[in-house]
């Protein structure tokens, strides 16, 4: 007799995926405010879209990734900092036309789900949430068997945000003379970071001790990203 087909005859683990869910959910809620009009677990996140203080609200969204930052996370694994720097890139390229963030989505797919991997993933991007004044409105959590090697996950961040259109930045108005700020990195971001992996690659082992306990330090600072 032909056994029936199921989830977990094909490599997925249902159970691991509620238990996770019930922990995003906690992480998520945390972030929200008074114009957040769903719950994590629909179909889609709704949010309140009226803008009384601005005369022509304009919508900016944006989505990024972390890189090649992730084998980084493989490497010492720490994970609840990835998040965060994933919600900072996502801030930072919407930030530059002049936009405030209102919500955030995310996306983590991998090989086998394991729920403390994935929840450690979101308390980063619930922290990044809440360090800039973004919703995290929803996300997606994808178990593909097979497709990552083993412990390793992909993230991405979708964000929206709002400005004024009489105060959107679109560099029209910059003159020679205009002075450039400069912020001092807090920890390793993803520009450049392929020749920062390829350097840990060749460190010995002991020597990853060393780098998991300088990264930890680093986790309870605040990140910013690339301008």
């Amino acid at each position: 007799m032909t056994k029936p087909a199921t989830y977990a005859s094909a490599g997925v683990d249902i159970d691991a995926a509620n238990r996770a869910t019930e922990k995003i959910k906690e992480l998520a809620r945390a972030t929200f405010n008074e114009r957040t009009l769903s719950e994590i677990g629909s179909f889609g996140g709704m949010f309140d879209g009226a803008f009384p203080g601005m005369r022509q609200p304009v919508l900016v969204a944006s989505a990024d990734g972390v890189g090649t930052k992730l084998k980084i996370a493989f490497a010492t694994g720490i994970h609840n900092t990835i998040g965060r720097d994933l919600v900072n890139h996502c801030v930072n390229d919407i930030l530059v036309q002049g936009a405030r963030p209102l919500f955030f989505l995310d996306y983590i797919a991998t090989g086998k789900l394991a729920p403390d991997t994935v929840a450690a993933i979101v308390e980063g991007i619930a922290n990044g949430c809440r360090q800039n004044g973004s919703v995290l409105l929803g996300g997606e959590t994808a178990e593909m068997p097979g497709f990552y090697a083993d412990g390793e996950y992909d993230v991405a961040g979708f964000i929206v945000g709002v400005v004024d259109r009489e105060r959107v930045i679109d560099g029209h108005a910059i003159a020679p003379g205009d002075i450039v700020l400069g912020l001092p990195s807090v920890g390793l971001h993803t520009n450049a970071i392929r020749s920062r992996a390829n350097f840990f690659s060749k460190i010995q082992a002991a020597h990853l001790t060393l780098i998991s306990t300088i990264l930890a330090k680093l986790s309870a600072r605040r990140s910013c990203s690339h301008m």
